[in-house]
């Protein structure tokens, strides 16, 4: 087992380099200069067009229902587990690095939605497909076919193996476990030998089961289904969560500068703000926050488009409006609350030896003025149900992924479900440095082919932007006069 997960860090590391760390900003970078600064811009445009669903368009979901689809595959254990495990890798300045490649990361999830409505196919009976793998063959041409099969391959995996299956039921097991179980009293069996070996409680086998029959119940109904359910679920687990974690800010209101000046002082020059108390430099506070905020916004990996295909509209700009929101909720508004947190409540400092979700269960013990127990109990629901409808977000992304890559066997897509809610039963099992690796790695590898495309199409993206707003102002113009 040591061996393994010393293979995984070691092709994480490689992969989760500088480089692809500089190439997904530096994507970002070049989208927000060719689409002005929109994120800044028309983000108050954007938030209404999120609740105002346009009316006669085509397609299988409203746009908001799309958007909820997305948020559920988003809004997940990056929230409140990456954060925390970014924090702790990288220390509080991996926050700060996160924030950034959120602002950046909008007008690349903009890009995402846009494209996803331009280039998406409709069939005679009203099912639509869409996503990084149309936009590549469309966009770019017959002859970039290999690298949409390739994404589509990826993306299938990915949602299989890594960030849509085991990453999530492993959240959702190990906070019942934190909170029903602690001192592991009702081990039923380990896995592995040693100090490595992982005690199973009867609460992860609980747990486990109850989630992956749920899923089961919900996957087999579709995106129309999934779209429902998130619809339900999202906003309201959202809220909920944010509302508690904005009363742990005000009831901490006096060493909320204290942490935010932490966050930006470790963001450049980790050893002077934490006295050198951890070997964390610059290099791993970017990579720390960069790696777990894609991990948790999604923006460049290109799982968000395919949600966005789904959606009821004919304007590419309006939905690539929507579909970043998707990112200033999920990073700049709901993981900004859980860093904030966590650092002002010294929740992630070493000498306390908590890892994942037991470092912002602390902060919430901590910060919240209820008994203990009642703090982590209200985490532990909004990881559940977070975790929860990112495993059926993803179910969405890696079926139609499969469906694009077989050329639409049914048999293949009908097979993926089954395999999916098997690794959803698996997921608890894992150790969580392995599941963590492993999500990591397919999320880089899968955002490669989607980031090429992405910086191929930016001429398009900016064309089509310019044409939306100038045909809007001439429609306002005109409004006025009459």
């Amino acid at each position: 087992m040591d061996q393994f997960m010393y293979i995984l860090e070691l092709i994480d590391k490689y992969i989760w380099g500088i480089p692809l760390c500089a190439l997904i900003i530096g994507c970002g970078i070049w989208l927000t200069l060719r689409v002005r600064f929109l994120q800044i811009r028309h983000l108050g445009r954007a938030l209404k067009y999120m609740v105002h669903n346009e009316a006669h368009g085509e397609g299988e979901v409203t746009s908001f229902g799309a958007l909820c689809t997305a948020l559920s595959a988003t809004i997940g254990t990056g929230n409140i587990v990456g954060v925390a495990t970014a924090i702790a890798a990288g220390g509080p300045g991996a926050l700060l690095w996160m924030e950034i490649a959120a602002f950046f990361g909008m007008a690349t999830k903009y890009s995402e939605g846009l494209l996803a409505i331009k280039y998406r196919s409709i069939d005679k009976d009203g099912h639509v497909l869409g996503g990084p793998f149309y936009y590549i063959e469309r966009g770019m041409g017959k002859n970039w076919k290999w690298l949409a099969k390739t994404f589509a391959f990826l993306g299938a995996t990915a949602g299989l193996l890594g960030i849509g299956t085991i990453t999530q039921v492993n959240g959702i097991t190990s906070a019942a476990q934190n909170f029903f179980d602690p001192s592991l009293q009702h081990v039923v069996f380990s896995i592995g030998q040693g100090e490595s070996a992982v005690p199973i409680t009867l609460t992860t086998i609980v747990a486990g089961l109850l989630v992956t029959l749920a899923v089961a119940l919900v996957v087999i109904g579709g995106i129309k289904r999934i779209a429902g359910v998130s619809q339900i679920i999202v906003p309201f687990m959202a809220i909920t969560y944010i509302l508690f974690a904005v009363l742990l800010l005000l009831c901490n209101l006096q060493q909320v500068p204290g942490a935010i000046v932490t966050i930006v002082t470790s963001a450049f020059a980790p050893q002077a703000a934490l006295g050198g108390v951890i070997g964390v430099t610059i290099k791993d506070a970017i990579q720390n926050g960069v790696a777990r905020g894609i991990f948790s916004n999604e923006a460049g990996l290109g799982s968000a488009p395919i949600a966005a295909a789904a959606a009821q509209t004919r304007e590419p700009v309006r939905q690539g409006l929507v579909t970043m929101t998707g990112t200033f909720i999920d990073t700049i508004v709901v993981c900004t609350m859980t860093g904030l947190a966590i650092v002002l409540t010294e929740s992630w400092v070493p000498e306390l030896g908590l890892k994942g979700v037991q470092i912002t269960t602390r902060a919430f013990q901590v910060g919240l003025p209820f008994p203990s127990a009642m703090s982590a109990f209200i985490l532990m629901l909004c990881l559940i149900f977070f975790a929860f409808t990112t495993i059926l977000g993803w179910n969405y992304y890696g079926e139609r992924c499969l469906e694009y890559f077989t050329n639409g066997n049914k048999a293949a897509v009908k097979c993926y479900r089954w395999l999916y809610i098997a690794a959803v039963f698996i997921g608890p099992y894992l150790t969580v440095a392995a599941v963590w690796t492993i999500a990591d790695i397919f999320n880089a590898l899968m955002a490669l082919p989607n980031i090429v495309a992405l910086l191929a199409l930016s001429g398009v993206v900016a064309k089509e932007t310019r044409a939306y707003f100038h045909r809007d102002l001439q429609h306002r113009l005109l409004h006025q006069k009459h």
